[in-house]
């Protein structure tokens, strides 16, 4: 009787485990879609008009932004900003994409930086940092915030790229001039989000603002532009993986070595500033940090620990986040489809009144995926203003 219990539990076994082998490759296409819905070349996709539904809805009800922000505050500071940058640069991207909707977007866009602008001016540079920021003084003084400087001059460039507001291009100069000025008193080229603490990710979207300006004005960064780019494949390239470092001391000391959240979003940034770089990051980013199985796909938050014993299965939900971003930068198209089923999978898509939102991350989260979905038409056009001046 044992025996053909066990004969019986021992097949049931192997029914189980050949129905899972037949099943979890098949499970992704339940989920997948045409990646024409993350980056379609031309007009905007089904899901990217949802979901700039959902972001043009916080910011038109007080309401749900004051409760999406506070949300967004609970979890790291950074994140408002981060959220609100992504919104704008993704409302600019829409407006070439869809110029019949230009208006509704510009109007959404001056809303957003002028709250920004005005929560910077009440409660100043940390009001985006996390708690740490004042436990020591800036190298650089008087204190100043390149993670907000940055962020802030791409949200203005891209504004007016889209269509030029006088008193933004003002403010635009004056920033970049700051930006400019504080860069160039660190030996890297590089300026301080914290204290002694400055970011690929901050000093490249400085940059890049700077490329949108020099569009906009025929202003020239492009030597400053060179010497950094010089100065980190040099200095801050991590030896085992070729890939940038994500942050360092103003005078070059490594804090932070390679991470996905950063890494993905670089590699699409350094597209307006050196292509082959760009290619270069990003295949090296790809090789580290993104994997794949059964038709899904995710990636890691840092490199892969060879001494893990399942290393490819050390996930990162912001970190795939992001690397959406950089599969729709790069048209990887097979990754991005993965990561498209990955999505619709585990992050809970919800749908209502024509607007989407994913139950299983934040505005933010939102945000940049939205960005993933209709990047692509600014960086074009900087870069072919620039290359025509």
């Amino acid at each position: 009787m044992k025996k053909a219990r066990f004969q019986r539990h021992g097949r049931g076994l192997i029914a189980l485990a050949t129905a899972t082998a037949v099943w979890i490759p098949c499970l992704h296409f339940f989920f997948a879609r045409e990646v024409g819905q993350f980056n379609p070349s031309g007009e905007l996709s089904p899901m990217a008009r949802r979901l700039a539904a959902r972001q043009l809805l916080v910011w038109s009800a007080p309401g749900l932004r004051q409760r999406e922000t506070a949300r967004l505050r609970r979890g790291n500071p950074e994140w408002d900003l981060m959220a609100r940058s992504f919104v704008v640069w993704s409302l600019a991207e829409m407006g070439l994409r869809n110029p019949p909707a230009r208006r509704e977007y510009l109007g959404a866009m001056d809303g957003i930086i002028d709250d920004t602008l005005t929560v910077e001016r009440e409660q100043g540079i940390y009001f985006c940092l996390g708690h740490t920021a004042k436990d020591h003084p800036y190298v650089v003084q008087p204190p100043r915030n390149q993670f907000l400087d940055g962020e802030v001059a791409l949200m203005l460039a891209s504004r007016c790229f889209l269509e030029d507001k006088p008193a933004y291009r003002t403010l635009l100069r004056d920033r970049l001039a700051l930006m400019t000025q504080r860069m160039q008193q660190s030996p890297l080229l590089s300026a301080e989000s914290y204290p002694d603490e400055c970011w690929i990710f901050d000093n490249v979207i400085a940059l890049c603002a700077m490329r949108l300006a020099d569009c906009l004005d025929g202003t020239d960064h492009s030597q400053l532009t060179r010497q950094w780019l010089g100065l980190v494949k040099e200095k801050l390239v991590d030896r085992g993986t070729g890939l940038l470092v994500t942050s360092y001391t103003t005078a070059g000391r490594v804090l932070k070595g390679p991470e996905a959240t950063s890494i993905w979003m670089v590699a699409h940034c350094l597209r307006l500033l050196d292509e082959n770089f760009a290619q270069d990051q990003y295949r090296r980013a790809r090789k580290e940090f993104g994997r794949t199985l059964a038709g899904f796909a995710w990636s890691r938050k840092t490199p892969a620990d060879s001494a893990s014993i399942l290393p490819s299965f050390q996930i990162g939900a912001g970190a795939s986040g992001m690397a959406l971003i950089g599969a729709s930068a790069f048209g990887d198209v097979d990754y991005l489809s993965a990561l498209e089923a990955t999505l619709d999978f585990s992050a809970f898509p919800s749908e209502k009144d024509g607007r989407l939102h994913y139950c299983a991350g934040n505005q933010l989260g939102d945000a940049v995926m939205l960005y993933a979905s209709v990047l692509g038409p600014l960086w074009e056009r900087g870069k072919h203003q620039a290359n025509h001046e």
